[in-house]
């Protein structure tokens, strides 16, 4: 039975079953039917961007489609869940008219989106967790963060639990607060750029605002080397490869990113071989990777377009068991660690080249498998 949300029978769809297949990882997916709005080559279709309103009519293909679905595709940069937030607050109007939540639409429908998503401010309080910082001055700090905490809350989330456990909350309660930088607002205090997380490792933190811009225009310029350390499923056969994909959001899971999409942004990967390993459970490569950009998931995205998930990450194929049903072994949390950050200091000059140890459960994993390994020689 088809999907109530499909396009009328006639109209134009587009069958993504291969990129679907191949972005999960999966061999057998079953087929996915999307509808893909193309307004390259519709006049009615262009979007006008005038005083902080984006104008324009709904595409005739689009009816039957909710609102919210119909606008997250048309605007690739705003999520649906950011569209929602727009739409409960007001900010969208259909035919003149403030949008209704649920609202379906017929097609030819007039549009307006009025200014950015405006998230309920979040009041992120000090917590006692423990912190393992590398390095510390008046200016700035680099902190060894562990796999499993949040870098911050999300944007709009007025749950208190999810505005609890961050590094943002551990670093309120140690630094103190006022004694964080604000360019990035009351939900990002002091926070120059993220690790996903399940990602651990080295993070900068920015203690007031001129330190703070200064490190972001270094991390925009590439003048900050960060070196990460991956397991990946699989041998990957060249000892260095760089891959230079473009990186979006996919199209069918929202949580997700892809290279399978022409709108993407510039992202370069640099892969060296550390380790080789055939273990009766499979081979796997350990790689140390050096990022020029900075992209959502770049990693973990780059490494699964290469055919090799890193390992623990289900969200990019990797499996949720390693070896038997009865036996074998798994992995609670991606294995990736920002191991080095290297950069210029922005008030002192002075070079700095910080290393954060992998963390023991990544050591221990990794000299099971190497056991496994030894016994297969």
């Amino acid at each position: 039975m088809p999907s109530k949300n499909m396009l009328p029978k006639g109209q134009r769809h587009h069958s993504v079953r291969a990129e679907y297949r191949a972005t999960r990882g999966v061999e057998d997916a079953p087929e996915v039917i999307v509808p893909i709005l193309d307004f390259e080559n519709e006049s009615d279709g262009e979007i006008q961007f005038e005083d902080g309103v984006r104008s324009f009519l709904a595409d005739p293909a689009a009816a039957g489609l909710r609102l919210d679905q119909y606008l997250a595709q048309a605007i690739p940069d705003i999520s649906r869940a950011r569209v929602q937030m727009l739409i409960e607050a007001g900010q969208v109007r259909v035919d003149g008219s403030p949008a209704k939540p649920k609202q379906k639409l017929k097609g030819g429908e007039a549009l307006e989106i009025e200014g950015e998503p405006r998230p309920e401010p979040l009041h992120a309080v000090p917590e006692d967790i423990p912190l393992d910082i590398l390095f510390e001055d008046k200016y700035l700090a680099v902190v060894n963060k562990p796999a499993g905490m949040m870098v911050h809350a999300g944007a709009g989330s007025t749950d208190d639990e999810r505005n609890r456990g961050t590094l943002v909350n551990a670093l309120l309660f140690h630094l103190g607060a006022g004694k964080l930088s604000d360019v990035s607002g009351d939900l990002r205090p002091g926070i120059v750029h993220r690790l996903d997380k399940q990602t651990s490792g080295a993070i900068i933190v920015a203690k007031d605002d001129s330190t703070h811009r200064k490190l972001g225009d270094m991390f925009s310029r590439r003048m900050i080397q960060k070196t990460y350390i991956a397991l990946a499923h699989g041998r990957i056969a060249k000892d260095n490869t760089t891959i230079n994909l473009p990186i979006s959001r996919d199209v069918i899971r929202r949580t997700r990113m892809t290279t399978r999409r022409a709108d993407g942004r510039t992202a370069v990967s640099h892969v060296q071989v550390l380790e080789r390993l055939s273990t009766p459970y499979g081979p796997f490569t350990l790689v140390e990777v050096r990022i020029e950009t900075g992209r959502t998931h770049q990693i973990r995205v780059h490494l699964q377009s290469m055919g090799h998930p890193v390992v623990g990450d289900t969200l990019y194929g990797a499996p949720h068991h390693i070896g038997p049903a009865e036996g074998g072994t798994s992995l609670q949390r991606n294995f990736l660690h920002a191991a080095r950050l290297a950069f210029t200091h922005p008030k002192t000059a002075k070079g700095m080249d910080l290393d954060a140890p992998l963390p023991e459960e990544l050591t221990s994993f990794l000299e099971s498998l190497r056991t496994l390994a030894a016994s297969v020689e």
